[in-house]
């Protein structure tokens, strides 16, 4: 065996040729032999060659297959990677279910306001201008002739007739042989303009709506800053006139692509659904981006069936109401519907899944849409329901309920007492489903507000300023008087006519900050900020209650 090493006093080993009590002389003397030193490094040699033979034969290829099939690793090492990789996989398979719940919700949402314009908004008007007829008879009790919201009910119907006798100058059959003599390449080409049209038309429509209810209604003592109720009435008919048109060019569209022999404009036009899905997946969503999403999805699906429900119509016009050419177009409506929820759900389950959103977040946006409803059911509403889903979703429903009456006049004639009367059964139908849509909905509205804690949103303080006066920061969030009224028994009631307040004395909504996704107002995080240190580095984002406006695709706004 190899020689052993000893240790000198320092602790260090010593030279092999040292003796364990000769020391080397000062002069030289006990100095290894060249012989010695070629001996020692000899002996390191062949050790170092015996470890290299010995590793060479370790590297065999049979040694090599062995090692492969049974090395094995433990998951359990990196137990958060995988546990989030399995939570992943939980999220894309809950995405359907709580998106279409939200899907279900929304579009109901859109139906009671769309239903709105068909069955009590009449009655509206009716009483509105009885009302005016007869003020004389009972004396002027207040300075106004008709309550703000009778004037915007009554604008709305002159809108909804004026813009329906319009439609009767635009040729549905001349338009549809327009159309359906273009090439398949030129009309996927139109249909894909006219979406982004008609994403264009919702985002400003709602704003001139708006403007010209608060110039209708706004109070007289304030100084003049516009232009006229006139001219935003004009403004407003051309607006829903021109919206209504472009509804029509996108039924027609549809309706060609149903007719074609080979079908290949429909298949084309469904395809285009999946390239949604390219420019949504791969960009920055945040919770309140997907919120302005959702909402977009929702009254596009709700369009789709009502420009379905319009090509059924004329199909079957065409066809002498045959039932029997009803199922040759079921196939094709349920292709169109099937491709649409395909397209919300892959998107939706992407987005998550890139964005590391939980499908949690879909109940607080339901939440959200059902805090709306509530709170235009308050007395100190500040907007019809209506034109809070068309703020909220970005579906205006006067367009598309003046083009479903120009098609169901132009398709259904209406001769005789027995056919006026099932018109007048048709109609009190529609009432009655309004009336239990509003019912069903208010009903899970209030429980997914109380399923969400945000009730006490329904009792924000109000606060108030004059005219030219900013507005005071309250004392205290907790001191707050009641919003909504209550009875001799102590229940609250959200469903009560709005009164009338003062008229120079603007009311401002606080909202609170219980939910844990919703943040502050961007108007008042710079005072919270500066009183609490926990929201001093929070970056400033909009409350979900506060997302009034329609974005084009549901991109990010910065």
């Amino acid at each position: 065996g190899a020689p052993e090493q000893q240790q000198d006093g320092r602790g260090e080993p010593k030279p092999l040729w040292a003796g364990s009590e000769s020391r080397p002389a000062p002069g030289g003397a006990g100095q290894p032999s060249s012989q010695q030193r070629t001996e020692t490094l000899g002996f390191y040699e062949s050790d170092r060659g015996r470890k290299k033979k010995r590793s060479l034969s370790d590297l065999s290829l049979l040694r090599f297959i062995s090692a492969e099939l049974t090395r094995g690793y433990f998951l359990e090492h990196n137990e958060a990677k995988y546990t989030e990789r399995r939570e992943r996989v939980y999220t894309c398979m809950r995405i359907p279910r709580e998106l279409e719940k939200l899907m279900f919700f929304g579009i109901f949402l859109c139906l009671d306001a769309f239903l709105y314009v068909f069955t009590l908004l009449p009655l509206r008007v009716f009483l509105a201008m009885f009302r005016f007829i007869t003020l004389p008879c009972y004396g002027l009790r207040d300075r106004r002739l008709l309550q703000p919201a009778q004037v915007c009910d009554i604008l709305k119907g002159v809108i909804l007739v004026i813009c329906y006798f319009m439609m009767h100058y635009v040729d549905y059959s001349m338009m549809y042989h327009l159309i359906r003599g273009q090439s398949v390449i030129k009309l996927y080409i139109i249909y894909n303009m006219l979406e982004v049209a008609d994403r264009l038309f919702s985002s400003f429509g709602q704003d001139i709506l708006d403007a010209l209810y608060w110039t209708a209604t706004e109070p007289k003592e304030r100084k003049r800053a516009h232009i006229g109720v006139i001219p935003h009435f004009f403004m407003a008919v051309l607006y829903v006139f021109l919206h209504a048109i472009l509804i029509m060019v996108q039924a027609t569209t549809l309706n060609v692509a149903f007719n074609s022999h080979n079908k290949s404009l429909l298949t084309i036009m469904m395809s285009n659904n999946f390239v949604e899905i390219k420019g949504s997946v791969f960009k920055k969503f945040e919770k309140n981006n997907l919120f302005q999403m959702s909402n977009s999805d929702i009254k596009e699906r709700f369009t789709n069936y009502v420009l379905l429900l319009i090509v059924c119509l004329r199909n079957m016009e065409q066809f002498s109401w045959n039932p029997d050419h009803l199922w040759v177009l079921f196939p094709d409506v349920c292709m169109v519907v099937a491709s649409e929820i395909a397209v919300d759900i892959v998107k939706h389950a992407f987005i998550t899944k890139f964005n590391d959103i939980t499908a949690d977040v879909y109940s607080d946006y339901r939440a959200s849409l059902a805090f709306d409803l509530v709170s235009s059911r308050q007395k100190n509403a500040y907007t019809d329901y209506s034109d809070s889903v068309s703020r909220r979703m970005g579906f205006i429903p006067l367009p598309l309920a003046v083009l479903l009456i120009r098609v169901v006049t132009s398709s259904i004639k209406v001769q005789g007492v027995l056919a006026y009367a099932c018109v007048v059964l048709f109609y009190c139908g529609l009432i009655s489903l309004k009336v239990l849509n509003s019912i069903v909905l208010l009903g899970k509205s209030c429980q997914y507000v109380k399923e969400a804690k945000m009730e006490e949103k329904l009792f924000n303080p109000v606060l108030t300023a004059t005219p030219g006066k900013p507005v005071s920061k309250p004392q205290s969030k907790f001191k707050s008087t009641q919003g909504i009224s209550t009875d001799e028994n102590g229940s609250t009631s959200v469903t009560n006519q709005p009164v009338h307040q003062k008229e120079n004395l603007p009311s401002l909504l606080v909202t609170s900050n219980s939910d844990q996704f919703l943040t502050t107002p961007d108007g008042e995080e710079k005072d919270i900020s500066q009183d609490s240190s926990e929201l001093k580095h929070r970056s400033s984002k909009k409350d979900l209650l506060e997302i009034d406006r329609f974005t084009i695709c549901g991109n990010r706004i910065d």
